[in-house]
């Protein structure tokens, strides 16, 4: 690849990933797991997270290659593991000229990955990040009406959409709720569930009630299927909402 060729690549991704991160303040979240019927509170640092889930597209532009599917390339990357979402923020923020905030943790159940919270480059976002900016300051079940701001299963076509094709939340994030389930950095409960993570928001096959700012699902890290993809997030200051 040549100088001005990289240049150009590098221009692109910018503007597909670090430009349109959304900034979100500091704060704090009640977090609840319906099965053991617990809450928690977790403190919030102000962070930054893109609008919408991965795209095909970007996805493609970054790896080279995404996983086979006939979706177009304005919709969720889906059939990606953690592993797999890992790997790709840390491939973006050196595309970026960032630091990798990931390390470690080759073995199959991602033992030992750790993150450089600290780092400026790309990663997942925290289970209390995602919920955080999902509800955009409402203690509503979601956002807003179902049918307006998800595709679900009562509207999706049994098929995964463009992102940003329903409407936002007060904080400008589109498909928090429906479209793809999202990857997060969190273990789940590793004294029962080991290595399992967290992945959140429903997704186009679900019925309305998985479709719910607190709704907990989790899986090993090696997990690829139809309708999970994840967001990027990075540490620094968010600005604050009118």
């Amino acid at each position: 690849m040549t100088r001005e060729a990289a240049r150009s690549r590098e221009a692109t991704l910018g503007l597909r990933a670090a430009g349109s991160l959304i900034g979100v303040p500091a704060g704090e979240i009640v977090l609840r797991d319906e099965g053991t019927r617990t809450d928690w509170k977790a403190e919030v640092g102000s962070f930054r997270l893109a609008p919408h889930p991965v795209t095909r597209e970007l996805y493609t532009a970054v790896w080279r290659e995404a996983p086979v599917s006939t979706a177009g390339p304005r919709t969720p990357v889906t059939e990606v593991s953690w592993k797999d979402a890992v790997r790709f923020c840390n491939l973006l923020s050196e595309a970026m000229g960032l630091a990798p905030c990931y390390a470690g943790g080759d073995n199959p159940d991602a033992e030992g990955v750790v993150c450089d919270w600290e780092a400026d480059g790309y990663r997942l976002p925290s289970e209390a990040e995602w919920e955080y900016a999902c509800r955009a300051g409402s203690p509503d079940v979601r956002h807003g009406e179902l049918e307006e701001i998800a595709w679900y299963r009562g509207n999706s076509g049994e098929q995964v959409h463009d992102v940003a094709t329903r409407e936002p939340n007060a904080w400008g994030f589109h498909d928090m709720i429906g479209n793809v389930w999202e990857w997060c950095w969190d273990l789940y409960d590793p004294r029962v569930y080991g290595p399992y993570r967290v992945f959140r928001g429903g997704g186009a096959y679900d019925p309305p009630r998985a479709c719910r700012a607190s709704c907990r699902r989790k899986s090993h890290p090696t997990l690829r299927i139809d309708d999970l993809g994840f967001r990027l997030a990075r540490s620094g200051r968010g600005e604050a909402h009118g």
